[in-house]
């Protein structure tokens, strides 16, 4: 058995795909003991990779972007999650059903940011391609998801970027109202990526075909899987989660593109590294080829055939 250890920047509903190839057995059928660390704070995945205590970190592409053309460089090779799985939840309800992002012009928004800056980066890139301005709204960032809702119920901010399950439970408190879901209207981008140091992909790469092909049968059975058989698998990992929240998220996400597929969409790589250099979190223009390399994928599918 091999092992293979993951570092993750987070433990979440998104990353279901993952847990459930881990507990479905799916690693074990390819001769792997695979095993997931939450890091908190979340760099830690960086720390685990620079001194090899694993393998592969799972986190945002914008890490390796912003790391590319340094001393430490990063190969992504695969994603968990092909969307971005957050939403805009907005203090008036009157804006949910005309809803328009020039509606965010001169306001306030709080996005959590304590686990990266992707929650903010890419709520300002959908308001440009909408034809709004983000300079003018003002992004309260880097506090946790917990500290803001408490601010947010509190009465701090008009609007507040939130996880789906976060969303779905604000909205049905009467705290808040979804004006917009970024699986169902926010389109494709790489959110959760697989990387490696670039140093060590190459003899990774064996060992990563049999990972990404493991990961991409869970989202096969995720495509069809019941969501009151995956209850006992989402109470195991989210204990303290309410159980309603978690299935309607969990719905919401088979429902999206977002568990689609583990190949990453090259067009959906350049729109956001267009975002992260509209954001100057990356000093010189990228494109898919710079950050990923499919060669995992590609043994992977040789192997199916």
């Amino acid at each position: 058995m091999q092992c293979l250890t993951i570092s993750a920047t987070s433990h979440a509903l998104n990353y279901l795909p993952a847990y459930l190839a881990e507990s479905d057995g799916l690693f074990a059928q390819r001769g792997f003991d695979v095993e997931f660390i939450a890091r908190d704070p979340w760099t830690g995945v960086l720390d685990d990779l620079a001194v090899g205590t694993a393998e592969v970190a799972l986190g945002g592409l914008w890490v390796p972007a912003m790391y590319a053309g340094t001393a430490t460089e990063f190969t992504t090779f695969a994603q968990l999650n092909h969307q971005f799985p957050k939403a805009l939840v907005v203090r008036t309800e009157a804006l949910v059903g005309e809803f328009a992002w020039t509606d965010m012009e001169g306001t306030t928004i709080l996005a959590p940011g304590i686990g990266g800056s992707a929650p903010y980066a890419f709520t300002a890139g959908l308001m440009r391609e909408a034809g709004a301005d983000p300079r003018s709204v003002t992004f309260l960032r880097d506090l946790s998801t917990p500290m803001f809702l408490d601010l947010f119920r509190s009465g701090l901010g008009d609007a507040i970027v939130l996880d789906l399950p976060n969303a779905l439970a604000t909205q049905r408190r009467g705290d808040g109202h979804i004006a917009i879901d970024y699986t169902v209207s926010g389109g494709l981008g790489p959110n959760s990526v697989f990387y490696c140091r670039r140093d060590r992909f190459d003899e990774l790469v064996p060992a990563l075909a049999g990972f990404v092909d493991a990961i991409g049968e869970a989202m096969d059975l995720l495509a069809t899987a019941r969501v009151e058989d995956l209850a006992p698998l989402m109470a195991e990992h989210w204990p303290t989660a309410d159980p309603a929240h978690l299935a309607l998220s969990c719905v919401r996400l088979q429902a999206s593109r977002t568990w689609e597929t583990p190949r990453i969409d090259p067009a959906g790589t350049d729109r956001w590294l267009r975002v992260l250099l509209d954001e100057r979190m990356i000093r010189t223009p990228l494109a898919y080829g710079d950050l990923v390399d499919e060669s995992a994928l590609i043994v992977s599918a040789a192997h199916r055939a």
